[in-house]
């Protein structure tokens, strides 16, 4: 299996589990992305509140980077657990597969 395989996502319960805990990890971290814009947003419009305002701007930035680093650690997780047999392609065991994905 490759690196953003969408049949991972439901080859075996513990992979749709591995999803479901990733995907509520980037969508809290979306939406503190988006408090962080709005209300640094709104300190804009109080110039005594500019400097909290900047600071909001970077923390929201900073969360919308690591949004896809969520994404690719959940396929770094996918990849790591074992696959069932009709997932993989033919001729491949669960073996085959580890040793194929530690060659490359």
């Amino acid at each position: 299996m490759k690196l953003f395989d969408h049949r991972l996502r439901t080859a075996s319960a513990q992979h749709a589990a591995a999803v479901r805990h990733y995907e509520l990890a980037r969508t809290l971290v979306e939406f503190l992305a988006a408090i962080a814009f709005i209300v640094g947003s709104v300190l804009f419009f109080y110039s005594s509140l500019l400097f909290a305002g900047t600071w909001l701007f970077l923390i929201g930035s900073i969360l919308f980077a690591v949004r896809p680093s969520i994404r690719l650690m959940l396929e770094l997780h996918l990849m790591r657990l074992p696959v069932p047999a009709e997932f993989q392609p033919l001729g491949m065991t669960q073996q085959s597969a580890s040793d194929s994905a530690s060659a490359r």
